[in-house]
């Protein structure tokens, strides 16, 4: 959907941070003799655990990424520079007596040793099992349910949103309580999945953590990008909760650098070294996501946009609104924020979500997005407050399609909020509601109330705010919403912490309201 730098060439990138089609296709599905060389014996190939994510009526797309020493500073976690055939089985029972699909992919070097095989021809709407096995080690055992047909009926789909993981800042005790959750069929990371920022004293928050002097710098190589990874990715809880259901996954900024917008650096850094840096951070995050291939970069080019479709229950759409946005205004005085013409996703996105909305015949129309919708405040100019002529033309798509919910992250709060047109500057009416769920970690333990909250319970619109950490659960049904919105009261001293009911909405059918249960 955009360019590369034009001081830049793709060739020159791609040969700088990409990898080639052969490499790729490898990865994704190797013949079962791939040649490799014997793999010394090494205890600990699976210690970044398991994943899976894009579910299917059919499949879905399994990860694995081989590092018996997760955190070596040479991006490579241990392994020798040489592929490695990995196979994967995928079967109907925990113990694996029914296997229904089973194949190769090779771990190769210059993606990280990681694997993304696409599973196909399995059963819809059933419960799987998948492990990876190398020479005598097999993997921890993952789950995912594959979605129901297109256009059939479905009881219930349950959704966890998780965002903002800044481990430095807490323990994931989020993730403890969200992969216990005993109706789990996907999760959805909204973004932030790592932090760039360098890890000191002064922000490891994390009780009981220690880092090596390398994590000390901001993040800006392929190296130090799957280094940040393998930190995040070595809690046991975030390896559980990727175990225990399909995800997938958006980025906002700190996956590349705070407040990057497109090719631009948030601070100053020349665009054709920029570009690198962007380049590098896509391919660290297809490298340790169960993505889909077609989220794999070319260059600082990448396309994490996808659709699902979840019987005629829910359609929901994964939106990029960090890579195609245009430069925010300079402030809320800046005329150029008004412009009719400035987009936050970029003309072919906004193009793609909008055939969606108008051609979707499922009960609830769901996006996912990196920022908040809602209007807050003329400031908050990062936000869709900064583009609010692109907001305009969302919300009515939002609202001629009707039933619909945006989902979103970035603010490190929980928040639920009814979304009017009147509010965006259209014609009175509702138009959908918004889900924004807290951090994880991000911002330590947090509180109720903060000094952000007059700024945001002023509309009468928002219905709920809470600033400590947690996850948002919800559950769609033919009939209605519940949004359950969990916290825990602390993570920066341990991971014990208890989950609490912040709030419980139900949104009926064709209603956009948010009546707390």
């Amino acid at each position: 959907m955009s360019s590369p730098s034009p001081t830049l060439s793709r060739r020159r990138l791609l040969g700088l941070s990409g990898a080639s089609a052969a490499v790729l296709a490898l990865g994704v599905n190797a013949p079962a003799a791939a040649h490799a060389e014997p793999l010394p014996q090494r205890d600990g190939l699976f210690g970044l655990g398991v994943a899976s994510g894009y579910p299917r009526p059919d499949g879905a797309v399994l990860w694995t990424r081989l590092a018996p020493e997760p955190l070596a500073e040479d991006g490579h976690g241990g392994m020798p520079l040489r592929s490695v055939p990995v196979k994967w089985e995928v079967a109907r029972t925990a113990d694996f007596r029914r296997i229904v699909a089973r194949g190769t992919a090779l771990a190769q070097p210059e993606l990280a040793h990681s694997v993304h095989p696409r599973v196909e021809g399995l059963a819809p709407g059933t419960e799987h099992f998948y492990r990876f096995v190398v020479g005598p080690q097999t993997s921890p055992v993952g789950r995912f349910v594959t979605l129901p047909t297109a256009g059939s009926a479905a009881d219930d789909f349950t959704v966890g949103l998780i965002s903002c993981q800044a481990w430095y800042h807490g323990h994931f005790a989020a993730h403890r309580h969200l992969a216990q959750e005993e109706d789990l069929d996907l999760t959805v990371f909204l973004g932030d999945y790592i932090y760039e920022y360098g890890i000191t004293a002064a922000n490891l928050w994390r009780q009981g953590a220690e880092v090596t002097p390398a994590h000390a710098v901001e993040i800006e190589t392929l190296e130090q990008y799957r280094l940040r990874y393998a930190l995040t990715k070595s809690d046991p809880h975030l390896q559980a909760l990727h175990a225990r259901a399909a995800a997938v996954a958006i980025w906002d900024d700190h996956e590349v650098q705070n407040n990057y917008v497109g090719a631009a650096s948030s601070t100053g850094i020349p665009e054709e070294l920029f570009a690198h840096r962007i380049a590098v951070a896509y391919r660290a995050f297809y490298e340790n996501l169960p993505v889909d291939i077609d989220a794999l970069p070319e260059g600082p080019e990448s396309d994490i946009v996808a659709g699902l479709d979840v019987g005629a229950l829910a359609r929901i759409s994964l939106l990029d609104t960090r890579q195609f946005r245009d430069a925010p205004p300079a402030d809320a005085a800046d005329r150029e924020r008004e412009r009719e013409d400035r987009t936050m996703l970029g003309a072919a996105q906004e193009r793609w979500v909008t055939e969606r909305l108008r051609t979707s015949q499922s009960q609830w129309n769901v996006l996912a997005g990196g920022v908040v919708l809602a209007p807050i405040s003329d400031d908050r100019t990062d936000q869709w407050d900064g583009y609010p002529a692109a907001r305009r033309r969302l919300l009515t798509e939002m609202k001629r399609a009707g039933n619909a919910v945006m989902l979103t992250g970035d603010i490190h709060k929980h928040v639920a909020a009814e979304l009017h047109g009147e509010s965006a500057g259209l014609p009175a009416g509702p138009a959908g509601v918004e889900l924004v769920t807290t951090s994880a970690a991000s911002d330590g333990d947090g509180a109720k109330t903060d000094k952000y909250t007059p700024d945001w319970v002023r509309h009468d619109y928002v219905r709920h705010y809470d600033g400590r950490r947690g996850y948002l659960h919800l559950r769609f049904t033919p009939a209605q919403l519940t949004s359950s919105f969990w916290v825990v009261p602390w993570v920066e001293s341990d991971d014990t912490a208890p989950k609490e009911l912040s709030a419980r909405f139900t949104t009926p059918a064709g209603s956009s309201r948010l009546i707390e249960a």
